[in-house]
């Protein structure tokens, strides 16, 4: 089974263009109508945000210079399941091996 990830870049992208306070990026915004709170842009920075609305995403790229795909990278894992009992099955039972030594050659 596959799960979905994603990796949200933005604080990366903000470094690699001299941008450090999340602060900096509230009058950004503002500037490209994006009108948030200096506590949303923080939670904006410092944790994937879990909707997001196509205006914001648009006016980060055009800040910092980017594409979206620079700013969320998506990751497929391989999540393995574990095979277990079913409730109200049958316990598996515990068979006992049997170690047999080769007979003595005559």
């Amino acid at each position: 089974m596959k799960t979905m990830g994603i990796r949200w870049q933005l604080r990366l992208r903000m470094a690699e263009r001299g941008m450090f306070a999340t602060t900096e990026l509230v009058p950004l915004l503002v500037e490209r109508g994006v009108h948030l709170s200096r506590e949303q842009v923080f939670r904006l920075v410092t944790q994937p945000p879990q909707r997001l609305s196509m205006e914001t995403l648009a006016a980060l790229c055009d800040i910092l210079g980017c594409q979206p795909n620079d700013l969320i990278e998506v990751e497929a894992t391989e999540e393995r399941t574990r095979k277990t009992a079913t409730a109200g099955g049958p316990a598996p039972t515990a068979r006992r091996s049997t170690i047999r030594r080769p007979e003595p050659a005559p």
